[in-house]
């Protein structure tokens, strides 16, 4: 049977990615890729004449110059055959690099077998633990207009929708991104130097997962592997490690 893949436009996978999505079952990073003008290419892939999958390679933004496989799907029925097919996806998009989360398995899969030599760029995170964390003095409430200079004196995010107030002065800020897959919102802060080593981070985590549910989402993050201080902070307020952002380049 004729194993292929040919290009195709973004409707043309849409009812395949609901699959895709009800597969994972979790926070899909590069979910938002696809509805980026010129940022993708989409590819179908078909066993002889049925259609039997799909593959998305990343080309814009911080992937221009290095198309990457960034998201795949094979029907359960055809998985017999996914390294062929695999083999045909990067045949037809020319694509040298992959990038994956971990607990995408069919993906992690063709990463290791394709990719000689993989690097993990980001640890993710899931929620397991309600916490309790209450710092003496500490309160954390919605950013107004008027900390707009102390957040900026304290090089914090400037477009944050919560702070951590210490006795009048803005100690921490940090929000919740919706730029992946409903209902997984993608939690980040951060501490003012001053105020560090306190216990205000995962103060600020665990209240905003608590807004997080309250909005009717679910609350996911993630951190550098090297940045052991927001490893620890995002584990103390009750996340869980569950996977890594990987990538990898093909071999020749």
């Amino acid at each position: 049977m004729d194993l292929s893949a040919k290009a195709a436009n973004v409707e043309d996978i849409l009812a395949w990615r609901d699959m895709y999505r009800l597969e994972m079952g979790c926070q899909i990073i590069h979910d938002s890729i696809h509805s980026r003008p010129g940022w993708t290419h989409e590819y179908l892939l078909f066993a002889g004449e049925a259609t039997v999958g799909y593959g998305s390679i990343a080309v814009g933004g911080p992937w221009k110059g290095k198309p990457t496989v960034y998201e795949w799907y094979v029907a359960p029925q055809y998985r017999s055959r996914m390294f062929d097919l695999f083999s045909a996806l990067l045949a037809a998009s020319g694509s040298a690099t992959i990038e994956t989360q971990s607990n995408d398995t069919l993906l992690t899969v063709m990463l290791h077998a394709f990719a000689p030599s993989v690097t993990s760029e980001s640890i993710l995170f899931h929620d397991k633990l309600t916490t309790t964390h209450s710092p003496p003095g500490a309160v954390v409430r919605r950013a107004a207009p008027e900390d707009a200079a102390q957040v900026l004196s304290r090089e914090l995010d400037s477009g944050a929708d919560w702070v951590v107030v210490v006795e009048g002065a803005i100690a921490a800020a940090g929000g919740i991104l919706f730029h992946y897959n409903r209902p997984y919102g993608d939690i980040y802060m951060k501490v003012a130097e001053p105020f560090r080593r306190r216990g205000l981070g995962s103060y600020l985590v665990q209240e905003l997962k608590r807004v997080c549910y309250e909005q009717g989402s679910v609350p996911a993050a993630r951190c550098n592997p090297a940045n052991i201080a927001s490893r620890r902070t995002l584990q103390k307020a009750g996340f869980v490690p569950c996977g890594h952002i990987l990538i990898g380049s093909v071999s020749p």
